[in-house]
């Protein structure tokens, strides 16, 4: 039998060799949240702000979930789990793990190191197998409502959100403060590795970024802000079209972009913004 195709999701870095990087890079330190970073100039002369200051990292929060579960409850979702056939397997809790891209297994292995006798633990095998592809095979017909389970165990909410910020949220910020880009542009990033995953295929964040950086340069290597992040969020719509599950670039186009638009680079409430022909609002 072929081996189907997975989007890029697949590539992301596993979990215990990035813990081993982190660990060689003690400044860095396990969670952006929780540092203090000096900001970067823009090239306006401005300091970029940071997205891991908590009320901007609950607007991020909200964003993401808006386009990931049409609500504004991010915190509602640790139980989350579907199939929502893009050949991923099963999409789950607060940030779309994946059954089928490694990160929900990276999951529930940090989940059962931490509480070896938790209801998702026997699980691991089947997850192991399926990783790469879309497949359900050990994990039906209970794997759905033992999720469920897990997600009302506080130290499952507290894996969900370490994975989350390991993988995505942290990778984005500090790459967003490199750049210079206050924190809209790392919202930008943020969302981009939330989908995309930042692996070596065309559509990662990495190379979404690199077909930016062709037609403007970040503020921190002399470039004007707007002006990178149209040329980030082209490269992002042109990322999403290449996929048929991502092909309604709403979560850009009438989202990121109208704040842009707006010039709000700090993501100054109050928000209004449309994903998937919804409207939300924080106030």
């Amino acid at each position: 039998m072929e081996t189907p195709h997975i989007p890029p999701r697949t590539t992301l870095t596993s979990r215990r060799t990035l813990l081993a990087f982190i660990g060689a890079a003690a400044v860095a330190g396990p969670l952006i949240a929780t540092q203090t970073a000096t900001a970067t100039p823009t090239s306006s002369g401005t300091a970029a702000g940071g997205l891991d200051d908590p009320a901007k990292k609950e607007i991020a929060m909200q964003i993401v979930c808006s386009a990931e579960n049409s609500s504004l409850d991010w915190k509602k979702q640790y139980g989350y789990i579907e199939d929502i056939d893009d050949d991923r397997g099963y999409t789950a809790g607060i940030i779309g793990f994946c059954s089928g891209t490694g990160d929900m297994l990276d999951l529930v292995e940090l989940y059962t190191e931490r509480k070896p006798n938790n209801v998702l633990a026997k699980y691991l095998p089947a997850l192991r197998e399926v990783d790469g592809t879309p497949s359900h095979e050990g994990l039906d017909p209970t794997y759905t409502k033992d999720w469920a389970k897990a997600a009302k165990d506080p130290d499952f909410q507290k894996a969900q959100n370490d994975e989350r910020d390991r993988v995505y949220f942290n990778p984005a910020v500090k790459q967003g403060k490199t750049d210079g880009i206050g924190v809209l542009g790392q919202f930008a990033y943020y969302d981009a590795i939330v989908m995309h995953g930042d692996g070596g295929d065309s559509t990662s964040f990495s190379n979404i970024r690199k077909r930016a950086l062709r037609s403007a340069k970040t503020p921190a290597q002399g470039g004007d802000e707007v002006k990178y992040l149209n040329a980030f969020l082209d490269a992002r719509v042109w990322a999403m079209k290449q996929e048929e599950a991502h092909e309604d670039t709403s979560r850009v186009d009438t989202a990121q972009r109208v704040f842009l638009k707006k010039g709000n680079l700090n993501l100054n409430t109050p928000l209004d913004w449309k994903v998937y022909g919804e409207s939300f609002h924080i106030g």
